[in-house]
C-alpha cells in the first residue's frame, strides 16, 4: 500500500472514518510520467501556444504580463499500442490488482487502447511543470504499466526518444465517502461538526476540491458562529451545481464538473463571476473593504454605461439594441458609438466594456432560459423538512420512498434531480407537504 509519489497510505484515516459510522467505497486515479525537460526534443513537435491575452483568475488582477509558456503536442502510434496490448496483463488495472472505477474523462493510456481499439493514435500534450521548464508532464499517457514498459513506450514516442524519466506514472486506489452522507453544507449527517471536501467526496480534479474546500471552510466557521450555512444555488455558481450533483446523483466514478451539467450555464460565466458572488463573499467576511469598493465602482460604471446605451437612440433604435445585433461591438466606434458625438468611451475600463457587451448579447438568450427554468426555480424555494418520514407519504411509490429516504433532499427541486424520481413522485410529495402545512 502506498500514497502519491511514494508517500505512505492513509489506512488509519479510512479505519477511523468507518469506526465513526461513515460508509466507504473505492475509486482509482492515476498519473503520467514526468520527464527531465532538458532531455526532451521539443523543437520538432507541434507547438500549442497559450492565450494571446490570458484572462486573470481574479478581477483584482488587471492583466497578466508574464511570458506565456507553450505546450507541445505529440502522438502515440501503432508500435506503442502493440507494446501496451502485449503488456496489459502486467498493468494493475487489467491484472486484477486494481478493480475500482477510474475517471471517465481522462482514462489511462491502457484504457484508451482497449476502449478505442479503432484509433491508430492518441494525442499527448507535453506540458512544462514550471516556468524554468525543469520537468515535463506527459498529459495523455496516465499509466499503471511497469517501469520497463513505460521506458519502452517513451522511446517510441516522438520527442521523448532520449528522455530521462524523473517520476514514473502510477495508479492508486483510494477510499471515498459516498456524498449522500452529507448535508448541503458539506457537513456529515452522522457526525455534527465534521465536514468533508475534495476527493474524499468522490470528485476528481483540483478545481473541484478547491470549490468544496472553500464552502466547507465557510460553513464550518458559520456553524461555530451559530449562523445559517451558505448554500450556493445551481443558478448562482458551478460550485452549487457540483455540490447539488454530489448530493443527488450518486457517485460510482470520479465526478468532474462540466459546464454541460448546469441548466443555468448561460448565466454562469467567467465575466460575471464577481457580480454573482462578491456580495456573498462580503456577507461571510471574505471580501475586504478595498476589494468591495472596487466591486461597487465596477457595478456603478456598468449601470451608468447600460443606462446611457438604453436611453440613447440612433437610426430608429437604442444603442443597446444596436449592441445586441451580430457584428456590433462597443469598442468599435465605426459601428455603435460613432453615431453619438461627445461620448467618451475611454472613461470606462475594459472589464466594464466587456461586461456590458456580453450582457447585451446574452439578454435574449437569458430571458429564454429564465422562462424554461421558472418552474424549477420555484421548486428550489420549496423546502422539505429534514426529518420527513417518506414511508408515511401516501401514494408515493416504493422506489421513490427508498431513494428519498437515502438521499434526504432539502428542496423539491433537489428531489426531482435524484435518479429514479419521476414528476409524478414530485407531485405526490408536493401534495403531501401542502396538506401537512410544510409549505
Amino acid at each position: 500500500m502506498g500514497g502519491r509519489l511514494g508517500e505512505p497510505a492513509a489506512n488509519e484515516l479510512s479505519q477511523n472514518l468507518q469506526q465513526i459510522g461513515l460508509e466507504l467505497r473505492r475509486l482509482k486515479t492515476g498519473t503520467p510520467p514526468r520527464l527531465d525537460a532538458a532531455t526532451v526534443a521539443l523543437d520538432g513537435l507541434e507547438v500549442q501556444p497559450g492565450d494571446e491575452e490570458p484572462a486573470p483568475f481574479s478581477f483584482l488582477t488587471e492583466r497578466i504580463d508574464r511570458p506565456q509558456i507553450p505546450c507541445w503536442i505529440t502522438y502515440t502510434d501503432e508500435r506503442i499500442h502493440k507494446l501496451i496490448r502485449e503488456n496489459l496483463g502486467r498493468a494493475p488495472l487489467y491484472s486484477g490488482q486494481i478493480t475500482s472505477t477510474g475517471p471517465r474523462y481522462c482514462p489511462s493510456i491502457e484504457t484508451k487502447i482497449v476502449r478505442f481499439a479503432d484509433k491508430n493514435r492518441h494525442q499527448v500534450f507535453l506540458e512544462p511543470e514550471d516556468e524554468a521548464k525543469t520537468t515535463i508532464y506527459c498529459n495523455g499517457i496516465s499509466t499503471s504499466l511497469p517501469k520497463d514498459v513505460q521506458e519502452q513506450m517513451l522511446k517510441l514516442l516522438p520527442g521523448t526518444e532520449n528522455a530521462r524519466i524523473v517520476h514514473y506514472g502510477y495508479a492508486i486506489e483510494y477510499d471515498y465517502c459516498p456524498p449522500v452522507q452529507l448535508k448541503s453544507n458539506l457537513e456529515t449527517r452522522k457526525i455534527s461538526g465534521l465536514f468533508l471536501a475534495g476527493q474524499v467526496n468522490g470528485t476528481s480534479g483540483y478545481e473541484e476540491a478547491a470549490g468544496q474546500g472553500i464552502m466547507a471552510g465557510i460553513n464550518a466557521a458559520r456553524k461555530l458562529q451559530d449562523k445559517e450555512p451558505i448554500i450556493l444555488g445551481r443558478d448562482q455558481a458551478y460550485i452549487g451545481v457540483m455540490i447539488d450533483d454530489l448530493l443527488t446523483k450518486g457517485i460510482d466514478e470520479p465526478y468532474r464538473m462540466f459546464t454541460s451539467r448546469a441548466e443555468y450555464r448561460l448565466a454562469l460565466r467567467a465575466d460575471n463571476a464577481d457580480r454573482r458572488l462578491t456580495q456573498i463573499g462580503r456577507s461571510v467576511g471574505l471580501v475586504d473593504d478595498a476589494r468591495y469598493e472596487r466591486f461597487r465602482d465596477k457595478l456603478e460604471s456598468i449601470e451608468q454605461l447600460k443606462g446611457y446605451l438604453q436611453n440613447t437612440r440612433s437610426q430608429g433604435a437604442t444603442l443597446w439594441e444596436h449592441l445586441r445585433r451580430p457584428g456590433f461591438e462597443i469598442r468599435d466606434s465605426r459601428h455603435v458609438l460613432s453615431v453619438v458625438e461627445g461620448f467618451e468611451i475611454p472613461a470606462f475600463g475594459p472589464e466594464v466594456l466587456q461586461a456590458v457587451t456580453i450582457d447585451a448579447k446574452y439578454e435574449g438568450y437569458l430571458a429564454k432560459q429564465e422562462r424554461l427554468t421558472a418552474n424549477l426555480k420555484n421548486m428550489e424555494n420549496k423546502k422539505i423538512p429534514p426529518g420527513l418520514d417518506y414511508n408515511g407519504v401516501a401514494h408515493l411509490r416504493s422506489e421513490a420512498k427508498e431513494k428519498l429516504s437515502v438521499f434526504k433532499p432539502s428542496t423539491l427541486a433537489q428531489a426531482s434531480r435524484i435518479s429514479g424520481i419521476t414528476p409524478a413522485d414530485i407531485t405526490v410529495l408536493q401534495v403531501h407537504l401542502k396538506r401537512s402545512s410544510a409549505f
